[in-house]
């Protein structure tokens, strides 16, 4: 490890002779980053340029910036009580978009009346078109918040976002209302991805399940608030204060964002730091990612911008969840289109009291938030605590769960629904089921991938929402017709089988996920280096050492490594944790103090 070199400090005589040493700016810690509401505990520069770092500082051996042992700069260093204010501040960022995706449905008549004489097909897209933005948006807002951090990309499309919302209000015709809606799905629908990234970058994994539990709610109960708050406005007072409302939440908390979301992503902070470190000193430092892979921005870029799709079409387990959660995504949108048939057709209730129909969802949707709360995400970190290390699989219990619920909530709902005679609380009553399924399945699957994926995060959640995007445009447009053509009983009960044909995928995944991972190159590298950090970690643990008077305690933490690894599944041969590196796979590299989370940074 090579000891810093500063540069030479200038000096002075004095007027007694004496020689009077200046120390340079960055000495007295004049380059600490300032406090901004955005960085509230920059790492005093003193500390950062006084640190020894690996390597000499020439562009051979350059030095090797990772995050210091007390660093305030690190997200995963920062308070309980400040992680959980970004997240819910990102939360309530992706919650303004979803709940605009749908907040204009229950305004649909209003809309027919200031643009008459368009197709039903038309009108179905008012809703179906925002949801399209989200098709185009994630495969460029993921990967750019890959290469360029998560910050930078709450700002390059939040601004526009609120922008085309806010000119939604003024839409001339039926085409430029569906065209600003378009571009702001595409703008809003970063959050969607940037959102779980920012999580993944500041929780280990005994807590993520708990931090993506509060955003993963958010997709589906945003399309449940929507029409309940525009049924009432639109009844009142038009479509255009409807989406006037959307515009001015989604503008509150732009600015909020612009104010206080910081940059989280470890790769990004480090390459920052270590340019500046090499301005300051002279001499060469880079991040430890651009050590291993020297750093080609064009590269970099293509290469995360090709990320999603080759996740999505190359394991077959991300495909198969993407299907899973598009499905029922769309026939959540499904839902704004046979909702009105059936409470203001079949029940003849007003809009406004149509749209509280969808309460069922919404209490559905938070009992499984507050489940997950107090006794899913509690249970995993006593499980973790206890073993050491969990696979993916751990996150899949409650989705077998939600997988069961989602069909029996809607196969009630369809023989309920109508004739009248039977009381509307049995119908609604049968959505809450229903909900707490979307819920349990969303946060499972979700969370099963980061765990898979950490390093690609963004990448993996982008082509799981461009997927469930296009269902949600597809399906809703068949709505009417498959109403009209089965009737209303049997058209709900041909969405509750969709539901049931995919109940076995949870309990599949359990018990044959990890072989089904490693069928694949990037499956058996993330499973791989999962691994080895689990041995890793629970032979340092155990105080292995290369002492030959402490061979005993080496055997013994080889031995406990091994188990520890045991218990995920894992077969390989303890002498592998010898290594930081798998035979033939890019080298492990963690942004986190704790291995086990495996939050791992690929280049």
């Amino acid at each position: 490890m090579g000891a810093l070199s500063l540069p030479p400090a200038s000096s002075a005589s004095s007027t007694d002779g004496t020689t009077v040493v200046e120390l340079p700016d960055m000495r007295k810690g004049a380059l600490t980053l300032p406090r901004r509401p955005w960085r509230r505990a920059p790492m005093d520069w003193g500390s950062i340029v006084a640190h020894e770092y690996e390597g000499a500082g020439t562009e051979a051996d350059p030095y090797v910036v990772l995050w210091l042992p007390t660093d305030s700069e690190n997200p995963y260093r920062w308070s309980a009580r400040y992680r959980w204010a970004l997240t819910l501040l990102a939360a309530m960022g992706t919650l303004s978009v979803t709940m605009g995706s749908s907040v204009l449905s229950s305004a649909m008549v209003s809309i027919r009346h200031d643009f008459p004489n368009h197709n039903d097909q038309l009108y179905i897209l008012v809703t179906g078109i925002y949801i399209l933005g989200f098709v185009v948006g994630p495969f460029l807002w993921a990967p750019f918040s890959e290469v360029f951090g998560r910050r930078a990309t709450y700002i390059l499309t939040f601004v526009p976002f609120t922008a085309f919302d806010a000119a939604v209000c003024g839409a001339p015709s039926l085409n430029a209302l569906l065209v600003l809606r378009f571009l702001a799905g595409m703008f809003g629908c970063s959050s969607m991805t940037s959102a779980g990234g920012l999580i993944s970058d500041m929780f280990e994994s005994s807590d993520r399940g708990l931090a993506m539990g509060v955003f993963g709610v958010m997709p589906w109960l945003g399309p449940v608030v929507g029409p309940i708050c525009g049924g009432f406005l639109s009844y009142a007072q038009g479509w255009r204060w409807v989406a006037a409302v959307a515009a001015i939440f989604a503008g509150v908390l732009t600015v909020a964002h612009i104010l206080f979301i910081p940059e989280t992503y470890g790769p990004v902070l480090l390459r920052a730091r270590a340019a500046k470190l090499s301005a300051a000193t002279g001499r060469v430092y880079r991040c430890e990612d651009d050590v291993i892979t020297p750093l080609n921005l064009r590269d970099l870029v293509l290469n995360q911008f090709k990320m999603p799709y080759i996740l999505l079409f190359t394991e077959p387990i991300v495909f198969v969840l993407s299907i899973y959660m598009a499905v029922i995504f769309g026939l959540l949108y499904m839902q704004f289109t046979s909702f009105p048939l059936v409470f203001q057709g079949a029940r003849g209730w007003s809009p406004g009291i149509a749209a509280l129909a969808f309460i069922g969802i919404a209490v559905g949707s938070n009992t499984a938030l507050a489940y997950m709360i107090f006794f899913g995400n509690p249970k995993y970190a006593r499980d973790l605590k206890a073993r050491g290390a969990l696979p993916p699989e751990a996150r899949l219990p409650t989705g077998v769960v939600g997988a069961a619920l989602l069909p029996i909530g809607l196969f009630i709902f369809a023989w309920t629904c109508v004739p009248a005679s039977i009381h509307w609380i049995v119908p609604i009553g049968a959505t809450v089921p229903y909900g707490a399924g979307l819920v349990l399945i969303f946060l499972a699957c979700n969370n099963y991938l980061v765990d898979m994926f950490c390093h690609n995060a963004a990448s993996v959640l982008a082509g799981g929402t461009v997927v469930r995007s296009i269902m949600g445009v597809v399906l809703p447009l068949t709505t009417l017709d498959m109403y009209d053509a089965l009737g209303v009983n049997w058209a709900s009960t041909l969405v509750a089988f969709l539901c049931l044909v995919f109940v076995p995928v949870p309990l599949v995944l359990m018990k044959y996920g990890r072989r089904i991972r490693r069928m694949t190159q990037r499956g058996r590298e993330s499973d791989d280096r999962m691994e080895d950090i689990v041995r890793n970690t629970a032979s340092a643990g155990a105080g292995a050492s290369d002492d030959p008077d402490l061979g005993e305690e080496k055997e013994k933490g080889e031995l406990e490594a091994a188990e520890c690894a045991d218990r995920m599944g894992y077969g390989v041969p303890p002498s592998r944790a010898a290594s930081p590196t798998c035979p033939g796979i890019a080298p492990v590299r963690c942004n986190t103090r704790d291995d086990r989370s495996a939050q791992m940074i690929v280049p």
